[in-house]
């Protein structure tokens, strides 16, 4: 990782403060800042290094807040980037657990990338907004099945410019869907899926260059997304984006 990288990831750490409080309250426990989620909101969130903090993580540390969450009743999951916090993945191995680790990828703010003609932004009170939805689940279950999604706060956000979602076409026929939540001028890219019957033919490509185009008409300059594998960081870096961390996540199955 370059020196440039550092900023980046610095921003990076701020957005993920940042992004659960509109939805969720915020607890300190230890060096973590625990998000829950309010009620009705359809999302579930998770524990993070608590922004600025500088602490050395223990085992202890990371027992402690999975403890909280299972008292609180919700999951018990850690996220972190490593390379902000590298005495997390030894405390985290040390409490008998073994993270994911995805790909972190930022799109150069230099590198012009065009909207695809077939993949645009959903309006809030759109019918398509409930299919997009479901067609993600379905993608990312790997059935062709698309159950309509009820959106939750979406629309909300939609009009607050705090949520984009993106869904590519052929013809009328929905063909997949993805989503971006902006915030100042960083974006993250989140949930781009295409259903089996559909893939290999470059909507997932037209779903995220579409959405880092409407980032960018939003004033956002530094656009990120964590991969789900190695193969799906390669389909990014064609696009154009580059690595420049690592993605931690802590999901413990109750």
């Amino acid at each position: 990782m370059t020196r440039g990288c550092d900023g980046r990831l610095g921003r990076i750490e701020a957005f993920y403060d940042c992004v659960p409080r509109a939805v969720a309250s915020a607890r300190e426990v230890g060096p973590f800042t625990l998000f829950v989620a309010g009620k009705g909101t359809g999302w579930q969130f998770y524990a993070r290094p608590r922004l600025g903090a500088r602490a050395v993580f223990t085992t202890a540390d990371v027992c402690g807040v999975l403890e909280r969450q299972g008292q609180l009743d919700v999951p018990r999951a850690i996220e972190w980037v490593d390379e902000v916090t590298p005495t997390l993945l030894p405390a985290v191995r040390g409490a008998g657990h073994e993270p994911h680790r995805y790909p972190l990828l930022v799109m150069p703010s230099d590198v012009a990338v065009e909207a695809d003609p077939r993949a645009r932004p959903l309006r809030p009170a759109e019918p398509h907004l409930s299919i997009a939805l479901g067609s993600v689940s379905a993608g990312f279950a790997g059935r062709d099945e698309v159950e309509p999604k009820d959106p939750g706060q979406r629309p909300e956000l939609m009009e607050r410019g705090d949520l984009v979602v993106v869904a590519s076409f052929e013809g009328n026929r929905l063909c997949g869907a993805g989503s971006a939540a902006p915030r100042g001028d960083v974006a993250e890219l989140m949930g781009i899926a295409v259903p089996p019957g559909h893939r290999h033919r470059g909507h997932g490509t037209a779903i995220t260059r579409s959405l880092v185009a409407a980032c960018r008409e939003q004033g956002v300059d530094l656009v990120f997304l964590s991969a789900g594998s190695d193969a799906a960081a390669d389909i990014y870096r064609r696009i154009g984006f580059v690595d420049v961390g690592t993605a931690c996540v802590l999901e413990l199955d109750d």
